[in-house]
């Protein structure tokens, strides 16, 4: 993933993840909307929106490799 400058904000997170959802494991989803109802800190904040980010037009393997890392983040 590329790094970017800019911030995202825990509701921009929340609406990339709304987008996204169709694509992605429904497991993972749930998931990711526990971990996105609790207070995050702005780094980590920009890393889900960025493992979000095109999700649908990622490869397989490239969903593979963001869902691991989405679930390392959810711990």
């Amino acid at each position: 993933m590329s790094r970017c400058s800019i911030d995202h904000s825990q509701n921009d997170v929340k609406q990339k993840l709304t987008q996204q959802q169709a694509w992605m494991p429904s497991e993972l989803q749930k998931r990711c909307q526990l971990f996105l109802s609790k207070p995050l800190d702005q780094e980590t904040l920009n890393e889900v929106f960025h493992l979000l980010k095109k999700y649908d037009l990622a490869s397989e393997t490239e969903r593979e490799e963001r869902n691991h890392r989405l679930d390392q983040l959810f711990g």
